[in-house]
């Protein structure tokens, strides 16, 4: 399998800036953007085994990923499904407990 280069330094330095004052050289921060791309491929089949158990067909994406989008979870809502995914750019293979929103739960913001 190929992966693309440029996305992956860009990654690197994304998580070195973000973890330089906690000490964190730049070879940690490749290894664990080389750790979160590669656990994308993982977490993707996850989230759409979730969906698929979850019969949910609309598109859907974290609270916080939809807020990147430019969209905001309308108040009350609850979340469709969870699953827990790999956080690779801890680099210690931790997890964590992701929950899915539908588009028909957002508004632009």
């Amino acid at each position: 399998m190929r992966y693309d280069l440029s996305r992956l330094m860009t990654k690197a330095w994304k998580i070195y800036r973000q973890n330089k004052e906690k000490g964190i050289n730049f070879a940690e921060s490749l290894h664990r953007a080389w750790l979160s791309i590669k656990a994308e491929k993982v977490n993707n089949s996850r989230i759409a085994e979730a969906k698929k158990t979850a019969n949910i067909i609309e598109p859907v994406n974290t609270w916080a990923r939809w807020k990147e989008l430019g969209f905001e979870v309308v108040h009350g809502n609850k979340a469709l499904f969870s699953t827990v995914l790999i956080w690779g750019s801890r680099g210690d293979g931790a997890t964590y407990k992701a929950s899915f929103f539908g588009e028909s739960q957002v508004q632009p913001i």
